[in-house]
């Protein structure tokens, strides 16, 4: 049966292929994409073709763009969405905006009294409800490797999360996945990090600190470490893990393991792991 979507998927795909050598280049700058076979790298360079197509990606001074930098960008913010279905994850936004550096952001919160506090933060990204994503680009240059740190995927992951509304640490669940389950295993993680930081503020937590400021940078930071440093994640919070997993339908886990033992010098440590060299 005719399908006039897929008509014009093949339509962008074949007017903007993907050169063999800058697809291997980024390849070799991320890391994260080791062990993917063919089948996955097909799927998520023509996904990344037409994310391209159908994101504008705003330069700032001081943010020089190239053919293979847009490539580099997409495949990374393609490969959440790799075994989802294609139905148009990343609605609600059209342009990803990227600063040359860390960028000031005003800030509003309203405590349990009432009472609103307003400052002045930097911030390396930010995803608004129905606007655009904002990304500063060494943030950007400086993903795609195993060491738990993914700006691309950290913002966007907030982008999953606001399909439900507002950002609130819990994305469209897939109907072989259980609302109950979900928030068990979150909200016990989410716990055990704010306890272990009430009875200490310096303590070193098994992942980012920064997941125990809401629920909702607690699904981002969780999904940053699910594809970048999946051994944390799985090791710190187990069931966090397994929901990810349902939820992404990858195992980035397993990837990373079969890595390792089919090449003892693979690192294991995520502090010894390579970090390449920016593009």
């Amino acid at each position: 049966m005719w399908s006039l979507h897929a008509w014009r998927r093949k339509r962008i795909l074949a007017r903007h292929p993907v050169d063999s050598a800058q697809w291997h280049a980024v390849m070799q700058q991320l890391p994260i994409l080791d062990g993917l076979d063919d089948v996955e790298q097909q799927r998520l360079r023509e996904r990344a073709v037409l994310f391209l197509q159908h994101k504008h990606l705003s330069a700032l001074p001081g943010v020089e763009l190239t053919d293979y930098t847009r490539l580099l960008l997409a495949v990374q913010a393609e490969l959440p969405l790799l075994h989802l279905a294609d139905l148009n994850w990343y609605q609600g936004f059209h342009e990803i905006v990227l600063y040359p550096d860390d960028f000031v952001s005003p800030q509003r919160h309203r405590d349990a009294s009432g009472v609103v506090h307003e400052w002045d933060a930097a911030h390396s990204g930010e995803a608004w409800l129905q606007g655009p994503v904002i990304l500063a680009w060494p943030g950007v240059q400086a993903s795609g490797q195993w060491d738990g740190n993914n700006l691309v995927i950290h913002e966007l992951a907030h982008k999953l999360d606001m399909l439900n509304g507002d950002a609130n640490g819990l994305p469209p669940l897939h109907g072989n996945m259980h609302v109950e389950e979900w928030s068990k295993a979150m909200q016990n993680a989410f716990d055990h990090m704010n306890a272990e930081l009430d009875a200490n503020p310096q303590a070193k937590t098994a992942i980012d600190a920064y997941a125990a400021e809401n629920p909702a940078e607690f699904f981002a930071v969780t999904s940053e470490y699910f594809f970048s440093a999946p051994d944390l994640l799985a090791q710190a919070f187990p069931a966090v893990y397994a929901q990810l997993s349902l939820f992404y339908r990858q195992d980035p886990l397993a990837r990373l393991q079969q890595l390792q033992a089919n090449n003892l010098a693979y690192p294991r440590k995520t502090e010894d792991r390579p970090l390449a060299t920016n593009g």
